[in-house]
């Protein structure tokens, strides 16, 4: 039997019988050959891959700290080892923005959204400039920006990016790569097949690491003196880009790799939470724990499974050179759906986390870090609207902290201004405002 007879029979016990014949080009046989562990898996789950979920546990307490447990000399001196060694240039800062924005309603990449602030600012822009702020903070340093599209998303960016000058970063600073591809499955977990090709999705925000295999990123940042990688989604309107509190917390515990969370607002909210499973550490999607264990409470009424994920992790260079140098598989593949009812097929940055031997998780408040965008404003939770209002509410925040008086919500300071609400009392102690406020 040649590779192709077999190829094609396997295919057929997963009830992939399409026209072979026609599609099995070499790269279609190359993709399918290196597919099939992941299908059968997907497709024809072993009793030893149902039972993995009963043996989730909590995550470990002494592997997790609290900005809110911590005195603020501890977080001086996790913030002064962060600008450190942002200040030796040591701290690169990787967007993952190859995803589609069909859930948000919109054609084009979500990094180049403008949710309505006041400023009529794009995601990018936001964080382009905070970027800069921590460069300004850390009185010297170059962060390079490494951003992960995808073949949906690539050219898009790349002209956004240009149109708008880098907004005002160094172009040599600001480095774009791809992330792969994984085929769509239809409602029947078929593959899907158009004008006789197999149709692609991004092989989601897990592509991170066969992209960094595939091209020549890794070998930039090493070139760069890169020590520490502060990894985060595009779409959170909140997110501290390059936290230096965040990167001296994982540098001080010598951790390999970190991430922060948020306490969860209720069991039933989508949003998966850290773990273990034989002792390792893993984060559990909404969908993958039981609801009677989503609902466990401890003596102090607080949620066991509290430990949210919102995207926002930390890498050594070392810990990402030894996956890419021994070209370890180390994610598969998960079945995500789509608008239409079907599949995608795709593989999560967290699967790596279970190869760390020394993870920790920095938790934060969500009103100051975390405000998703994921729906068109007709849902109503997760969208331009939620996101707007939830920077405009931590950004009066700052202004009353600082002395300020605020009459209304409407409030945005330019990350140019303040990264997280530093260097107001000058502008703002004892002045009315009236809103909307914009410090430009």
């Amino acid at each position: 039997m040649t590779d192709v007879e077999k190829l094609k029979r396997e295919l057929k016990i997963l009830n992939q019988d399409h026209n072979w014949d026609e599609l099995l080009t070499t790269t279609t046989k190359d993709i399918l050959k290196e597919l099939l562990p992941d299908l059968e898996v997907i497709i024809a789950p072993k009793q030893s891959d149902v039972k993995e979920k009963s043996k989730i546990c909590p995550f470990p307490n002494h592997q997790l700290e609290s900005e809110e447990n911590c005195t603020l000399e501890q977080l001086e001196r996790y913030r002064n080892i962060g600008l450190e060694e942002i200040s030796k240039s040591r701290v690169g800062v990787l967007v993952l923005a190859g995803g589609e924005g069909s859930r948000l309603g919109v054609s084009y990449p979500k990094g180049t959204h403008n949710i309505g602030l006041p400023s009529q600012k794009s995601l990018f822009q936001l964080q382009a400039e905070r970027i800069k702020k921590i460069e300004e903070l850390a009185n010297g340093g170059s962060i390079p920006w490494y951003i992960m599209t995808s073949d949906f998303t690539k050219t898009a960016t790349e002209t956004f990016f240009n149109s708008n000058d880098f907004f005002g970063i160094k172009r040599e600073n600001v480095v774009f790569f791809n992330q792969g591809s994984l085929p769509v499955l239809d409602v029947n977990k078929r593959l899907v097949v158009e004008n006789n090709q197999l149709m692609f999705a991004p092989d989601g925000n897990g592509g991170i690491f066969k992209a960094l295999s595939n091209g020549l990123i890794l070998e930039h940042m090493l070139a760069r003196g890169v020590k520490h990688l502060y990894v985060y989604s595009v779409d959170n309107v909140l997110v501290k880009v390059c936290d230096p509190i965040f990167i001296g917390y994982c540098i001080d515990k010598r951790a390999d790799c970190g991430a922060k969370t948020v306490r969860k607002f209720n069991p039933k909210e989508k949003i998966g939470v850290f773990c273990t499973i034989d002792c390792k550490i893993h984060v559990a999607e909404y969908s993958e724990i039981d609801y009677a264990d989503a609902d466990l409470h401890d003596d102090q009424g607080n949620l066991v499974f509290n430990a949210g994920n919102i995207c926002n992790h930390y890498f050594t260079i070392e810990f990402l050179k030894e996956i890419v140098s021994n070209n370890k598989e180390v994610l598969k593949s998960h079945l995500v759906r789509t608008k239409t009812g079907g599949f995608k097929m795709e593989k999560f940055i967290f699967d790596a986390f279970k190869l760390s031997q020394n993870f920790v998780a920095w938790e934060v408040p969500r009103y100051k870090e975390f405000s998703a965008l994921k729906n068109c404003d007709d849902i109503g939770t997760d969208c331009a609207t939620t996101s707007k209002n939830d920077l405009y509410y931590l950004h009066k925040t700052y202004v009353e902290k600082a002395g300020g008086i605020v009459i209304g919500n409407v409030v945005e300071i330019s990350p140019l201004v303040s990264y997280a609400g530093e260097n107001l009392e000058k502008r703002v102690k004892d002045i009315e405002f009236q809103t909307p406020l914009y410090l430009n």
